[in-house]
């Protein structure tokens, strides 16, 4: 068995991860790298491998640094078989059909700057028809905790990770007679104790370990005093008579925000009136396909839709799917909270929000996720007084919030209380900023500890 590294290696985006074993070419993950225009050419630069020689790639989860390049990987020769779980499968028809959509959106705006400057017009990553295509190859359905046999002697076991609906870690068994050796590959690791979800389950142990270090240099704030943040930034932002902008990934943080928001309107801690639009028709998709799967959910979410309720249903509560009437949220002088793609604010609608309402001091932005480096998100969150959005310098004058307690990220407490679960005699750590893999590293015990750097492989 030999693993081999082409993303998220000492970073945070752009996983995947190659598996040569029992005679398989195995593909954990296609992510997308993140973080601003530096990343465009390492999107496109060659993946490091053959995608022709690829059996099958086995995908954690739907988020854009797990599945975005994906589409590339077939139209580069990809012919294999991807296996997913049902959820998973869902939410990536919906994230690679967006992703193509803003890479060509994207690639026709600079083809426009291009031709006008006499310059070369630059192609796009990938379009629609390599995201159809890419479904097309999308195959057996992994349960949690059966056993999928990719081959004679190599299995793979999915088992919920708990940290968006259908995500989950993976444990590639191969077996050589009468010896057995088996990988596990965390994908992204959730917290207990959250809503809707189920909390991790820890898999059977195994020799080796490849997780991700996100959070691995510390803790988050407890979820209570976040969630009394939100209603406080908001209740604020209403009173100035302003707008409260929120950057929200479509998947999972859209959904805990709508359930948080829910509470909060029948708990009498915001306005019943509040209107609520939710920007974004990725996240509006997204909210439909966690209503087709309960079995994801926790006992309380599960409860409230076996008595009729909607765990994402609150009184104000408008979506916003066409352009139009997205453009027309523009208009909006005040008291309103506009949750819009994307979280980082690297693309989408809320870019136009930001324009709209960065420079007003009676507006606020919350931001409630992981900013990466680079990104608009994270600029903002350092401190910048001014950025430049299509074409513009827009001056910060609103209210900047950050709640950290959020994250559906497991913190170090609960990625080491999982890696201890384990036992493995060999931790390969990834998914994570060379800072936090390095602080999360003193704390690992019994077990010899790697940090690849994309390229390298490991002989297992």
């Amino acid at each position: 068995m030999r693993l081999s590294f082409h993303g998220a290696d000492r970073a945070v985006t752009g996983s995947c991860h190659l598996v040569e074993v029992g005679g398989l070419n195995i593909l954990v993950d296609c992510g997308l790298f993140q973080g601003g225009r530096e990343v465009d050419e390492e999107n496109a630069a060659d993946l490091g491998f053959d995608p022709e020689s690829i059996d099958i790639l086995l995908l954690t989860h739907a988020h854009l640094d797990h599945c975005g390049r994906i589409p590339l990987l077939v139209r580069r020769g990809f012919k294999g078989e991807i296996i997913a779980t049902p959820a998973s499968r869902e939410l990536a028809r919906v994230v690679l059909l967006d992703a193509a959509h803003l890479q060509q959106e994207e690639a026709e705006r600079r083809s426009r700057k291009a031709h006008r400057r006499g310059q070369r017009v630059p192609a796009p990553l990938y379009g629609v028809l390599d995201a159809l295509n890419a479904m097309d190859l999308f195959g057996r359905r992994a349960h949690y905790g059966v056993p999928i046999e990719l081959a004679d002697d190599v299995s793979a076991t999915f088992t919920d990770a708990g940290h968006i609906l259908g995500s989950a870690s993976i444990r590639l068994e191969h077996r050589d007679g009468d010896d057995t050796k088996a990988v596990i590959f965390s994908g992204d690791l959730g917290n207990s104790g959250r809503p809707i979800l189920r909390d991790p389950t820890v898999p059977a142990p195994a020799d080796t370990v490849v997780m991700e270090t996100t959070y691995g240099d510390r803790d988050h704030k407890p979820l209570e005093p976040s969630i009394g943040e939100l209603y406080a930034a908001i209740n604020d932002t209403l009173s100035r008579g302003g707008n409260a902008i929120i950057p929200t990934f479509a998947l999972e943080r859209a959904q805990e925000l709508l359930y948080h928001l829910r509470e909060g309107v029948e708990q009498g801690l915001l306005p019943r009136t509040l209107p609520v639009y939710l920007d974004s028709p990725m996240a509006i998709s997204a909210t439909e396909i966690f209503q087709h799967h309960p079995e994801c959910y926790d006992a309380e979410a599960r409860a409230l839709f076996e008595r009729g309720d909607d765990p994402f249903g609150l009184p104000g509560l408008r979506f916003t799917r066409e352009t139009a009437d997205s453009m027309a949220l523009n208009r909006l002088a005040g008291g309103a909270v506009i949750m819009a793609g994307s979280g980082m604010c690297t693309g989408g609608r809320i870019r136009h929000h930001l324009r709209q309402n960065l420079w007003r001091r009676d507006s606020s932005v919350i931001f409630v996720g992981f900013a990466a480096p680079r990104t608009l998100a994270r600029i903002l969150i350092d401190g910048a007084k001014r950025v430049r959005l299509f074409g513009d310098d827009i001056s910060v004058n609103a209210q900047l919030y950050t709640i950290n307690g959020f994250s559906a990220h497991a913190d170090r407490t609960e990625l080491l209380a999982w890696h201890r679960a384990i036992r493995p005699e060999r931790t390969i750590l990834v998914h994570g900023e060379e800072k936090a893999m390095h602080a999360f590293s003193t704390q690992l015990r019994d077990t010899e500890v790697l940090m690849p750097s994309q390229g390298d492989t490991v002989a297992l």
